[in-house]
């Protein structure tokens, strides 16, 4: 389906990737709401940063995805819905798994029945390659079997089949995104390359880590967009699950001896194991792969950042921007955060 004249709604917009996500939208001429988390500081996130061409342009909505009333009001008069709002942490799933059930999988059950309820010509739901856990076979397509290893990739197997079944039993028509990894400029500090570039940044030479072996498949944040935008576009999605990552498998510590090089300090940084940053034995996904084959043949898209030197480039930029002091200060480099 053509974007063009259609009101687009983007859930979690003051978040890492919808605030990406929804700037590219506008930047690209589209109708936009921007579904924000109410709060009483009237702060819209990420988007609080966005340049001042884009944030005239946005129509946002403040509300709480939890909320059916306030999830249907944000989407009446919106063809379009790319649904990203959800809590991801994955440690604070471990001692609060009731906000991920109610976040995740409600929240989606709203984004969705409000769908049916309204006529919306497009859901697309985000899930991620945690849903997968650790790998079975690799690359990992999407018929790999899910499996729950944490309450966070448990809530978002039932988010993706809550989405799911609304395709199934209502023809609502609902497409899934499973982005692997993904990184970037703002990434919160709770995932590991912000983790590693905010503490090299910051001067501290023995960086905190949890599991240097686990394996992963990074996404550039631009990549992700881009991925987000192409399911939004082809009609070809619909009752489909499509993963959008790079390919390219590296493991946690030879990220981080690529990030250290980027930035000078291979030669005068060493990471140490801290225990409070470890997955249960249980929990922890030990191997990330992602097979794009199907993105490419529904979606028409394929990564920029690919392989060991679009991972480079992709590390690059966010280093730059992390390093940067107005951006670094946001970070509190020297406290887990979980």
């Amino acid at each position: 389906m053509e974007l063009a004249n259609q009101k687009i709604l983007v859930t979690g917009a003051d978040g890492f990737i919808g605030s990406h996500l929804t700037e590219e939208l506008v930047r690209r001429g589209h109708s936009v709401r921007a579904f924000v988390y109410y709060n009483s500081f009237n702060s819209w996130g990420w988007l609080d940063h966005a340049e001042p061409e884009v944030l005239k342009s946005l129509d946002v909505f403040a509300g709480d995805i939890r909320d059916p009333h306030g999830v249907r009001e944000a989407m009446k008069g919106c063809d379009v819905v790319l649904h990203l709002a959800a809590l991801i942490a994955i440690p604070y799933s471990y001692h609060s798994p009731d906000t991920y059930l109610d976040t995740n999988v409600k929240g989606t059950l709203n984004v969705v029945q409000a769908a049916r309820q309204l006529g919306v010509a497009k859901v697309v739901h985000t899930s991620t390659s945690e849903v997968y856990g650790t790998a079975r076979f690799v690359p990992i397509t999407e018929e790999h079997p899910l499996q729950g290893q944490s309450p966070y990739s448990a809530s978002k197997i039932g988010a993706d089949q809550m989405a799911m079944s609304f395709y199934s039993s209502f023809d609502t028509p609902v497409a899934i995104i499973r982005p692997f990894n993904t990184y970037g400029p703002r990434q919160s500090a709770r995932a590991v390359i912000p983790t590693i570039v905010t503490q090299l940044a910051s001067g501290i030479e023995k960086i905190k880590l949890g599991s240097l072996h686990p394996t992963r498949d990074f996404n550039y944040v631009a990549d992700t967009v881009r991925g987000f935008i192409a399911a939004a576009q082809s009609d070809r999605a619909v009752g489909e699950v499509i993963n959008v990552g790079s390919n390219y498998e590296i493991s946690i510590g030879e990220t981080a001896r690529m990030i250290a090089e980027i930035m000078g300090k291979e030669n005068c940084f060493e990471t140490q194991a801290d225990e409070v940053r470890l997955r249960p034995g249980k929990s922890e996904v030990e191997r990330l792969w992602a097979e794009n084959r199907k993105a490419k043949e529904l979606l028409g898209w394929e990564p920029r950042y690919a392989g060991k030197e679009g991972l480079r480039r992709g590390l690059e930029e966010t280093v730059r921007w992390f390093s940067d002091p107005k951006n670094l200060k946001a970070y509190k480099a020297g406290i887990y955060n979980i």
